[in-house]
């Protein structure tokens, strides 16, 4: 059975903390002691963590030796800010398949209500995504920024860039990623993508992908769910870099 993961709140040397409500789920609710070992996931690196102070509001490690982690291609996912309940699941689920970045992006048909409110829903959904990473033992949670206005600024980055569209038929996500390092090649390799909002981007939106240097490709045809293409694109990315299995001798 693996051992849990926990993403430290602070780190010190050979030392890692969780405080808050961080803390009070380990010695509460799991009811930890000292002398128990879990995985601690800090600056980058898992190492193995094993308590040596506990109270409800603080827990402190003392940290020990690494754990092997696995390659990923680092995704910054540009997300069309839709309905919160659905948004939520999004970034959960998101964050399970290996978001390092997440930025939520106020369009066109984004519903001017939600366009209003999403500022105030970020330190939830940094939240979640914290719970998301844990449970899916991720080294660190994705960074969600702060909601943008789509612009061409506001999508500009670098790597390859990637504009899931409804509109696109002739070329596949999969086309996209085969021109990409695979594999354990992935170092160095970074990778945006964007999904639209209910309704799908308006012409003026996709004039300023392509002004960014953004491609664009199609997950099929079938017409999904912002929160569904989110996940399903995240999942194409997962496939495509997991390492080849090591040959037979």
């Amino acid at each position: 059975m693996s051992c849990r993961r926990f993403i430290a709140d602070l780190v010190t040397a050979n030392r890692a903390v969780l405080e808050g409500a961080h803390a009070e789920h380990l010695s509460r609710v799991l009811r930890a002691r000292i002398g128990q070992e879990f995985e601690i996931a800090a600056e980058g690196r898992v190492r193995r963590g094993q308590i040596v102070c506990i109270t409800e509001q603080r827990v402190e490690f003392e940290l020990g030796e690494d754990v092997a982690g696995s390659a990923s291609i680092p995704v910054t996912l540009y997300l069309a800010v839709f309905k919160f309940d659905r948004m939520e699941w999004a970034i959960e689920k998101c964050t399970e398949l290996g978001a390092a970045h997440i930025v939520p992006l106020i369009c066109s048909r984004t519903d001017a209500h939600l366009a209003s409110a999403a500022e105030k829903r970020v330190e939830r959904w940094r939240r979640l995504a914290l719970q998301a990473a844990e449970q899916s033992r991720r080294t660190a949670p994705p960074e969600i920024a702060a909601p943008l206005r789509l612009t061409r600024e506001a999508v500009a980055c670098e790597g390859a860039r990637i504009v899931l569209a409804e509109t696109e038929r002739g070329v596949m996500l999969k086309d996209v990623l085969e021109q990409l390092p695979a594999g354990r090649e992935t170092e160095g390799t970074s990778l945006a993508l964007a999904i639209g909002p209910e309704g799908g981007w308006t012409g003026a939106e996709r004039g300023m992908f392509f002004q960014a240097g953004w491609v664009s490709a199609s997950l099929g045809s079938t017409i999904l769910r912002a929160e569904t293409a989110a996940i399903a694109a995240l999942a194409v990315v997962a496939a495509f870099a997991a390492p080849p299995p090591a040959a037979d001798n």
